[in-house]
């Protein structure tokens, strides 16, 4: 299983899945914390909030990221290419929920679209973050219309 997102599908993946937010604080933000996105994780930590599982690439809108390695009590690594959901990605992230601890999920490629397999795969009362370049972060409180919303889209671009 993989996905693919073309061309003509960019412009839906602007449309913001919950709330567009520039800065977030702790009491904002109910259960599991899943960031996606190196800003995003960056901001979050500087507002004292550690994420329960991190997607990182290392990269802030294309360019390197030359601030400090992120840290977490386990680190998953996967190739994911741009544009693309791999099954090593989706399936790092189905594991990430399962485990009582802090993950970070090392993506090395990118980790563009990992804010869809984390919404759909969500369990009630998760909170996934994630960036949405220029105009700040994206807060989706998950529950079964915004799964569904994401498993429609997944059907999609299914490749």
């Amino acid at each position: 299983m993989m996905y693919v997102l073309p061309d003509e599908k960019k412009e839906e993946l602007r449309k913001p899945l919950g709330r567009v937010v520039k800065e977030i604080g702790k009491e904002e933000i109910k259960g599991k914390v899943v960031s996606v996105g190196d800003m995003v994780t960056m901001v979050l930590q500087k507002n004292g909030i550690i994420p329960d599982i991190a997607v990182v690439d290392y990269r802030i809108e294309r360019k390197e990221y030359k601030g400090e390695r992120f840290h977490a009590e386990e680190i998953i690594k996967v190739r994911n290419p741009a544009g693309m959901i791999t099954r090593e990605l989706w399936n790092a992230i189905a594991t990430a929920y399962t485990k009582d601890k802090s993950i970070l999920i090392e993506v090395e490629g990118e980790e563009d679209l990992a804010a869809l397999p984390a919404i759909y795969l969500a369990p009630d009362n998760t909170t996934v973050i994630y960036g949405l370049p220029s105009k700040g972060m994206v807060v989706v409180e998950v529950g079964e219309e915004e799964r569904k919303k994401v498993g429609n889209f997944l059907k999609e671009i299914e490749g």
